[in-house]
């Protein structure tokens, strides 16, 4: 994996990102080696902030989702697979009712807790062609953008946790900073504490 994730506490992760133009060096390459670390670190989504690019891209495969849910519509299911590329993305509205999802981030691997999010989005991004798109989006391909697209702010899914859980989850978040915790894929932590 040519690129590593930036761990939870690395100060890159809270930066806004900025918008890019199609002369972006390397965009195209860019865009393929997230893919792969996204397939090599069993994701389904991930962020350009998230491999210390501060630039507002992310990559999205939610494939593995499609069987998870059985109440999902063939249309739903159908917008979970094959791989989409959000750049300069803008979610212009969100709608619908909140509902819980167990959401985890590799950036912060070992934690998976419920976060409520709102069920349907209208977004604005370019493809990786810099084709424009404006789409309505909802169910849990919704939630990957909006998880997603977080980063691109500098927000992590924890951050829409209780201040309880918060401190339920403090050392656990503490260990990853540390460079304490198991993955199977390269991190880079922060304070020059790479692994």
């Amino acid at each position: 994996m040519k690129f590593p994730i930036l761990a939870y506490g690395h100060p890159n992760l809270r930066k806004v990102a900025k918008d890019i133009t199609p002369d972006y060096p390397d965009l195209q390459q860019l865009i393929d080696d997230m893919f792969e670390a996204m397939y090599e670190s069993n994701g389904v989504g991930l962020a350009a902030p998230q491999i210390d690019q501060s630039i507002r891209l992310f990559v999205i495969d939610a494939e593995p989702f499609a069987e998870l849910d059985e109440s999902m519509t063939e249309t739903q299911k159908a917008q979970l697979k094959g791989q989409k590329v959000f750049i300069n993305a803008q979610i212009l509205e969100e709608s619908g009712k909140e509902w819980a999802f167990t959401e985890g981030c590799l950036s912060i691997p070992g934690i998976n807790e419920d976060v409520t999010r709102q069920e349907k989005i209208k977004i604005k991004y370019l493809d990786r062609d810099f084709n424009e798109h404006i789409e309505e989006i909802d169910g849990l391909l919704a939630r990957v953008i909006q998880h997603e697209y977080d980063h691109l702010d500098g927000i992590l899914f924890t951050d829409h946790l209780s201040s309880f859980k918060k401190r339920l989850l403090k050392r656990k978040l503490e260990n990853i900073s540390k460079g304490k915790v198991n993955v199977d894929y390269r991190m880079k932590f922060p304070k020059n504490n790479n692994k």
